[in-house]
């Protein structure tokens, strides 16, 4: 839980909320500090935009707290939701890193605080403190192969398999026990569920059903309890 003591921006709260945020914390403290000097911390509400698609790249941006959704708009006008993003996780920084228009959206699925570094500040940064490269990219890198396998998996295969895959993957990331199973505190709306999983609402709300019934996955009001993940995980070698 970030200190809501570290929610005003100065260098002193930047620097203390990046020694608790994953993917700084690690730094050395004069390369936390130099970056703190440059970053601001922005707030934004529940259904907020951070960015859109076809914006300009002209920020880096990291999660301090809170849930994200990154999702493209595709040609026939669907939304298609590429990734859930938390604590940690930088958005569109590969599209920053190389001048791009940002090529996807960016809107809170919760509260959200992030770290923002303008674009030109944070190149300067990298030329006069070269301590930072390395860290910085293996983040981003990784974060390009995740999105890339994720576009792989979303434009072919069976539809029921990509949803055992994505509760699996929401279990993992952020799931507690509780309430008779895990309990993965996100709740996504069936259109929300359909957009990350390349479907209709329609067959979202038939999948959802069945497997409430079922005994697999239960909806509640605050997320959702993956009940039995023995059959998610046979549903997800299909």
């Amino acid at each position: 839980m970030i200190d809501p003591n570290l929610m005003t921006t100065s260098p002193e709260n930047v620097e203390a909320l990046l020694r608790v945020t994953p993917g700084f914390r690690k730094l050395a403290p004069e390369d936390r500090r130099t970056i703190a000097k440059a970053a601001t911390i922005e707030r934004y509400g529940k259904g907020e935009t951070i960015f859109e698609q076809g914006t300009p790249s002209d920020a880096f941006y990291t999660i301090a707290s809170g849930r994200v959704k990154i999702f493209k708009m595709m040609p026939s006008g669907k939304d298609l939701i590429l990734e859930v993003f938390g604590p940690g996780d930088p958005l569109g920084a590969v599209a920053a890193y190389d001048g791009r228009p940002f090529p996807a959206s960016a809107v809170a699925l919760e509260d959200t605080t992030c770290l923002v570094i303008p674009r030109t500040v944070f190149f300067a940064l990298l030329e006069q403190h070269p301590s930072l490269v390395r860290g910085l990219m293996l983040g981003l890198t990784i974060r390009l192969v995740e999105l890339t396998n994720r576009l792989a998996e979303l434009s072919g295969g069976r539809i029921e398999p990509r949803f055992a895959r994505l509760f699996l993957k929401l279990a993992a990331e952020m799931g507690r026990p509780e309430r008779g199973g895990t309990f993965v505190p996100l709740p996504l709306s069936r259109q929300e569920l359909a957009d990350m999983t390349g479907t209709t609402i329609e067959t979202c709300i038939r999948i959802m059903s069945r497997w409430g019934k079922q005994d697999i996955v239960r909806t509640e009001k605050d997320g959702f309890v993956v009940i039995d993940r023995k059959a998610l995980d046979a549903m997800a070698m299909d």
